[in-house]
């Protein structure tokens, strides 16, 4: 299977699918398509708001062609999905988006056509869900007429050092040919190099267990922290102390939300339940990790109470709603949790955040940004993000956001700041 000179598409221009068209699109032909045709006016000026990609990464981009006319799409050989596999409100696999985007390749695809997914699944999903829908759209058979490969995603959003090209890729195909094919196409442009798995399963289960691993050693962290803060031992100095073996892993206590930790092992112990067995760890550590919110605010709601201050009078300035530091991506971000666990204390709360988007967080959960001023003071402060901006602050700078005269709490989440300066700088210190 040669596809050299074929056209590529790649559905779902996001932070994954740009990134990845941009990079083939330096090289040779490739449409972009996205449903959003906000996107693709935005892309088609050279701008690209979740600053994955510069403006002179996309003009690098000479190959590459934006639309959101499914009918475009009838002239790719290749498609390359990318759109996101979120949860519903109960936790289960949301598979709209994936299966719409399945609906707009099928009706496109030709005769040896080739479908890779990226979005993450789980084991078996591209050819459980995936594969049907494509059959049903062309009229072709599966591995007779168009074939599928897997090379999950491994896009770190706002990570300028570990880059699509810089990191390994997993490829993988639904037959021989197929998966030597893929891994030949991303060969081409990952640096890194690639690692081809002996299925489309193994590949699928590969990218669903990363973030399951990762999500537990964090599951664990929080634990600790609930444990000694009980304890009256500062979880970070009990961390640093072990962290001086040499083969103890840095994990660290924190809120869990994004796109990838705080959804993916759902989808594992959804197939997991599936085939018949109950997840037990797994779900024990989203659990711990998906209350952790509700936790820091509380703690921080009673820090505020032995200061005697007026909690359903108070007002209380969050710094951070994104969902991981330097970034914009505000994807099932749990500090909404934790600003919604306050106004439940019938708390004002001043959410602000210099990466997010106003409108994005307005029409994602109903939250206006605003700013912190000195001549607006407040009661207490919860830095929830580890923005850069929030960094260079100092506990003095901090305390002069508070209002004169009172006892205030810092919710240091993300640890930023020395809790013994934060102590002389006025603040009754809660840390994770």
């Amino acid at each position: 299977m040669n596809l050299d000179n074929k056209l590529i598409a790649v559905i779902g221009l996001g932070y994954v699918g740009l990134p990845l068209a941009v990079e083939f699109g330096r090289s040779r032909a490739v449409l972009g398509f996205d449903i959003n045709e906000h996107r693709v006016a935005e892309l088609r000026a050279g701008r690209d708001h979740t600053l994955e990609c510069s403006e002179a990464q996309l003009r690098d981009a000479q190959h590459l062609r934006y639309c959101a006319d499914p009918a475009e799409l009838e002239r790719a050989d290749i498609f390359i999905v990318t759109v996101p596999t979120p949860v519903d409100k109960a936790n289960r696999p949301d598979m709209t988006p994936l299966i719409r985007a399945s609906e707009t390749v099928g009706k496109a695809l030709r005769r040896g056509g080739l479908v890779i997914y990226e979005s993450t699944v789980y084991p078996g999903c591209t050819e459980e869900v995936c594969v049907p829908v494509l059959e049903r759209l062309s009229g072709l058979k599966f591995n007779q007429d168009f074939f599928c490969g897997y090379s999950p995603e491994r896009i770190n959003p706002g990570d300028k050092v570990n880059t699509l090209t810089k990191i390994r890729k997993i490829t993988s195909g639904s037959t021989p040919a197929s998966a030597a094919a893929v891994d030949a196409l991303y060969r081409s442009i990952i640096t890194a190099g690639t690692f081809p798995a002996t299925s489309l399963k193994v590949a699928e289960a590969a990218k669903v267990i990363e973030n399951t691993q990762r999500d537990l050693n964090i599951a664990l962290m929080n634990e600790l922290a609930l444990i000694f803060e009980r304890m009256g031992i500062d979880t970070l100095e009990v961390l640093e102390a072990a962290g001086t073996k040499w083969n103890f892993l840095p994990f660290r206590p924190g809120l869990v939300g994004g796109h990838c930790i705080g959804v993916d092992p759902y989808y594992l112990t959804h197939k997991a339940e599936e085939v018949g067995y109950n997840p037990q760890v797994i779900l024990a550590g989203r659990r711990i990790n998906d209350n952790m919110a509700r936790y820091a605010a509380r703690n921080v709601i009673k820090r505020m109470l032995r200061n005697g201050i007026d909690v359903p009078r108070s007002t209380v300035g969050v710094m951070g709603i994104t969902f991981k530091e330097n970034c914009p991506d505000i994807r099932n971000s749990k500090v909404a949790d934790l600003v919604r666990e306050l106004q439940g204390w019938n708390v004002n709360v001043v959410v602000t955040d210099p990466w997010a988007d106003a409108q994005e967080v307005r029409e994602e959960y109903g939250i206006e940004l605003g700013e912190l001023k000195t001549d607006q003071p407040v009661d207490s402060l919860i830095v929830a993000v580890g923005h850069r901006e929030f960094r260079e602050l100092s506990p003095p700078q901090l305390a002069r956001l508070c209002r004169p005269g009172g006892q205030p709490v810092l919710g240091d989440l993300k640890s930023l700041y020395d809790r013994h300066e934060a102590a002389r700088a006025g603040f009754s210190v809660f840390r994770l």
